[in-house]
């Protein structure tokens, strides 16, 4: 006797209700089975279906925002680095709606305190800024902190490493929709520093600003990922992302 004789409603059903949200019954037989998708062997490592912005080894998939041109940033260890005074860096892929990963690690060696000390960001679609900055024994305004949607909302705890250790975002991104000039739903992000839930579904006021309240200004449903020159040697590396 085969498993599927032995089970024969293994497959699901024709005779159950119809969900009106759905279109399909309870336990629908013909309804599509998810895609196969093979995990990453060790945590943080890249799914099958990912797309990766980087590998450690070239900078071919990034551009300067000030100049359009190569991105100037160096890489080290198979990391790239922040070259200070060259500007930001972004993505020459860009995404909406996503699954989001990226390693970051603050300088080992400690300068400056509060705002000053290992600061970056990670911005996504180019405008959202999720704060990177080195706030193990830092305190600063709660709304910059390492893991802030900043100038909104802090992090739901610092979860931040030691100096010169390597840690990890992993987020959860719904781009905003608009009408036009309106915006018909916010920006939503979920987000875990290593392996611990700082931003629980939170909806975002607007585009990033510093000192000044956040707005929306319409935009494409798509945007690259932007990371920050704010003249920290701050390293990223292990950076993908998986599209919805």
């Amino acid at each position: 006797m085969t498993i599927q004789e032995h089970v024969p409603n293994q497959l699901g059903y024709a005779d159950t209700p119809i969900v009106p949200e759905t279109g399909f019954r309870v336990h629908d037989r013909t309804r599509p089975q998810p895609p196969v998708v093979t995990p990453g062997r060790h945590p943080g490592n890249a799914p099958s279906d990912a797309h990766v912005l980087f590998d450690g080894h070239s900078l071919a998939g990034w551009t300067s925002v000030r100049s359009g041109g190569p991105a100037e940033w160096h890489i080290v260890d198979g990391a790239m680095e922040v070259v200070p005074k060259t500007g930001d860096i972004q993505s020459t892929h860009v995404f909406g709606d996503c699954q989001l990963h990226i390693e970051f690690r603050s300088p080992e060696l400690v300068k400056g305190h509060g705002q000053g000390r290992g600061n970056s960001g990670v911005f996504l679609m180019g405008v959202y800024e999720i704060q990177v900055l080195d706030c193990f024994d830092n305190p600063t305004y709660p709304d910059g902190t390492t893991g802030a949607l900043y100038g909104q909302y802090p992090p739901l705890a610092n979860v931040c490493h030691t100096p010169g250790e390597w840690s990890g975002y992993d987020i959860i991104w719904k781009a905003p929709r608009f009408d036009g000039e309106k915006v018909v739903s916010p920006a939503i992000a979920s987000v875990m520093l290593n392996g611990v839930v700082i931003q629980n579904h939170q909806a975002l006021l607007g585009i990033t600003n510093h000192k000044i309240l956040p707005a929306y200004k319409a935009h494409p449903s798509k945007g690259p990922l932007r990371l920050q020159d704010h003249s920290d040697l701050v390293r990223f590396r292990n950076i993908w992302v998986r599209e919805f």
